[in-house]
Parts: structure tokens; sequence; C-alpha cells
């Protein structure tokens, strides 16, 4: 199975939960300029609507994925008090 070299590394929006090892879900990622879905495995269950970070390529337009929080969204909190 080709890997998808280009999607990891991206983030992205699951449209459908995963269930961790009980099936995929389905992610929204932003890659090549435009929008592409892809099934999503994660070790853990994911809610819909989290924002994942592709961590690797399956082949056959999966990935797995882990949950991901931007650390420079904490640095706009600290400053959003400070002027």
């Amino acid at each position: 199975m080709p890997q998808d070299e280009a999607v990891i590394g991206r983030t992205g929006d699951l449209l459908v939960a995963t269930r961790g090892s009980a099936g995929p879900g389905e992610v929204l990622v932003r890659v090549r300029g435009g929008t592409e879905t892809f099934l999503a495995w994660s070790e853990e269950p994911l809610p819909i609507g989290s924002t994942v970070l592709v961590i690797e390529s399956r082949g056959c337009r999966e990935v797995g994925v882990i949950e991901w929080v931007d650390p420079l969204d904490a640095l706009g909190e600290d400053t959003a008090g400070a002027g």
C-alpha cells in the first residue's frame, strides 16, 4: 500500500468519531491546497469535532491520528489581559 506522505503532520477535524481499536472515524484534513477526507484510526476513542494531528499514513486513504491542541492557543490566552 503506498503511503501518502503529504498528509503526515497535518491537522484536521473529525467528521465521525473514532472508536479506538473498535473502528475508525473520518477526518477532514487540510492538504494540497484544499481539504480531503480520510478514515481515521486512533488508539483511544475521540469525539466528533475533535482537532487531530495525523501521525501516520496507512495507505488507501487511511491515517493514524492523535488529539491535537495547538500550543500557540495557550499563548493567546496568557497575553489577552496584558494590555
